[in-house]
């Protein structure tokens, strides 16, 4: 039976596979969100009506192919947040995976069994979906690296959908070296042509949004990179107001939420959590006219990251404005919490671009993370800095 201290994999199942006998990836083991499919298993998308209604899969994922091909194992399935469409890690029917670094706090969703899994040390890497943040604010959480890839990199056939023109397949892991193995998988080897990052991007309102005090823990791993990059500082990256990015986005991932599973809710009729019941209620009262805005809004927020980010230049952030929030929480903080996440998160979705968490620090013992942003396509070069970034010694 697998072993599993931190309630990270979907009870009740045992989805495994052998990697290949060679391979680059050989010896290490993974896990994957119980949103991939898996050939001769039910995908359960952290919902139990989901699994009753559904089929076993005839096929495997591309992305958990790709890795048991370059001979990898597959242990097991993890949780998910329900339909992946949460930000906290929680999920009513399975159990909230425990954080290995803030046992008292929330290990951040959607993609919580695998960060919670990765950071345990139950797997060498998994992998999860970022739609929103889902990769990046649970990495960030737990203390451990995490992907969100150039939209598209990644083939995410397979995979259960939220909202497709931001839906990405992501990755965990505690060290850079099997980070980096994994991107040379699922991305393909490093282009050799290409520039290293050489110009660091600081924006004054991106900073704003987070605790003074996660600023401030952030600071000597920011002061470690200035000193090797050139630096320039903006005072607002999004003109039209960080919140106003994270509105519109949320508005775009609502509708094609709906889009997508609108025929399943209303014919199924599922026994979903309130705060996601509540999420897709408010997903099918969204109107034309609301979408039509929100794009126009997508549009000029990937045009001024155009304009700022170019092909050597990456942007650094918080991974997320405060420590993960105490599970005992109120709804109105979890919420807040959300708001204020999403305002960091939208910025790499809004615009497709690449971006990696980094473990670089802690405040009061509860992890910190630094986050990279590249251009589209810069993926390896941005995970070849974020080894470089690494926390000073004790």
């Amino acid at each position: 039976m697998l072993h599993d201290p931190v309630g990270a994999f979907v009870p009740g199942e045992a989805v495994t596979a052998t990697g290949a006998p060679d391979g680059p990836l050989h010896g290490l083991t993974f896990a994957a969100k119980d949103l991939f499919a898996v050939a001769g298993h039910v995908t359960g998308a952290g919902n139990p009506d989901w699994r009753r209604t559904h089929e076993p899969a005839e096929r495997t994922a591309s992305a958990v192919r790709l890795l048991l091909d370059a001979g990898a194992d597959l242990v097991g399935r993890t949780i998910t947040d329900e339909l992946a469409y949460s930000l906290l890690g929680v999920n009513a029917h399975h159990g909230t995976p425990t954080n290995p670094a803030a046992p008292d706090s929330v290990p951040g969703g959607s993609s919580s069994g695998s960060a919670a899994a990765t950071a345990a040390g139950l797997v060498d890497v998994a992998l999860g979906t970022d739609t929103s943040g889902s990769v990046r604010v649970p990495a960030g959480l737990c203390g451990i690296y995490g992907v969100r890839p150039t939209f598209g990199s990644v083939p995410s056939d397979g995979v259960v959908g939220l909202a497709p023109s931001f839906d990405t397949v992501g990755w965990f892991a505690r060290e850079s070296l099997p980070l980096w193995q994994v991107a040379t998988v699922l991305l393909g080897p490093a282009p050799p042509d290409q520039p290293p990052h050489d110009h660091l991007l600081v924006a004054d309102d991106v900073w704003a949004a987070a605790d003074d005090e996660v600023v401030d823990a952030l600071l000597p791993a920011m002061q470690r990179l200035a000193v090797r990059l050139p630096t320039s500082e903006v005072p607002q990256l999004a003109t039209e107001g960080l919140d106003v990015w994270a509105d519109q986005a949320r508005v775009l991932v609502a509708r094609e939420a709906w889009t997508v599973h609108r025929e399943w809710l209303r014919s199924t009729n599922p026994t979903l959590s309130l705060d996601v019941k509540q999420r897709f209620d408010a997903a099918a009262l969204v109107t034309d006219d609301e979408v039509t805005r929100a794009r126009a809004v997508r549009d000029q927020a990937a045009k001024r990251l155009d304009d700022l980010i170019g092909p050597t230049t990456v942007l650094a952030l918080p991974t997320a404005p405060e420590i993960a929030p105490l599970l005992d929480s109120t709804d109105a903080q979890f919420a807040e919490f959300r708001r204020r996440t999403l305002a960091l998160t939208c910025i790499a979705g809004l615009a497709g671009l690449p971006q990696v968490t980094i473990p670089v620090a802690a405040l009061a013992e509860y992890p910190v993370g630094l986050s990279l942003i590249g251009a589209p396509g810069t993926d390896h070069q941005l995970l070849a800095l974020a080894a470089t970034v690494t926390r000073p010694a004790d």
